[in-house]
């Protein structure tokens, strides 16, 4: 019976990321071919020339090749661009026009949701570069970040698209979550916390309920009222609004009948 891999895809000629086995005792090894996949360099669904990439790769002891990471990564990308929806991509088709075989995708990514991520990511503006010893400055720098990541998603047709599609996708927004909007929000959450240490901000307040009324401004704007003005200060009047109250401000000492009586 003819052996077959376990992640069932045939390498492409030239690439080296056949499953090797042997025992380290001289023996030949024994080298699987997978015979379902088609082969990876044909063409796309639309004619185009897939993106020749040389992943040539042994299963131990050598780094994954950086040029297949950046084809697979621009390949979703250049799909999503043609218009193709999420639910319509395929390994097997991200592989094609990536120029890879599928078993390369998987040795990177669990699934489409972990990858569909990471596509997210390099299309989204770069995460923000916190002191990790700032308060209310290193919250400045992310609400700053969401105001940027506003802008990007509203000139961007493609980062639109994806994230309207992306919520219809329960296991792709999932892993959103977790991997990119939680971490986000414990960055906020610890400069909150920062502040208060500092004396930045009231000691007895709900630090949690502190970090949402900073970050629901911004979320108002970039999402829910997209024709919202963004302003480059726009983080800067959140923060003040916030840290000065809502309440009416109190007469200058001073100034106003009765001052400096009793």
């Amino acid at each position: 019976m003819q052996a077959q891999a376990s992640d069932r895809d045939t390498r492409v000629p030239g690439e080296q990321d056949r499953q090797v086995h042997d025992d380290d005792r001289g023996r030949e090894p024994q080298v699987h071919d997978d015979d379902h996949d088609p082969d990876p360099r044909a063409h796309d669904d639309h004619g185009r020339e897939p993106h020749p990439v040389d992943d040539s790769e042994p299963r131990r002891g050598r780094p994954r090749s950086a040029a297949a990471e950046r084809s697979i990564l621009d390949a979703v990308v250049e799909l999503l661009e043609a218009g193709e929806p999420l639910a319509g991509l395929s390994i097997e088709r991200i592989a094609r026009t990536a120029g890879v075989g599928k078993a390369t995708i998987y040795r990177r990514w669990a699934g489409k949701e972990e990858l569909f991520v990471d596509v997210l990511r390099e299309i989204e503006p770069p995460e923000p570069d916190v002191s990790g010893t700032g308060g209310l400055d290193d919250l400045r720098v992310l609400l700053e970040s969401m105001r940027t990541r506003g802008l990007a998603q509203r000139s961007s047709v493609l980062l639109h698209n994806v994230f309207a599609q992306m919520k219809s996708h329960p296991k792709l927004w999932t892993e959103y979550q977790r991997t990119v909007i939680a971490p986000r929000r414990a960055a906020m959450l610890a400069a909150v916390g920062r502040a208060v240490a500092a004396g930045e901000l009231r000691g007895d307040a709900d630090v949690e309920l502190m970090d949402d009324l900073f970050l629901g401004p911004m979320l108002v704007r970039t999402i829910h009222r997209p024709e919202a003005p963004l302003p480059e200060d726009l983080a800067d009047r959140i923060i003040s609004l916030l840290v000065e109250g809502l309440g009416p401000r109190a007469a200058a000492a001073g100034s106003g009948e009765g001052a400096g009586h009793g």
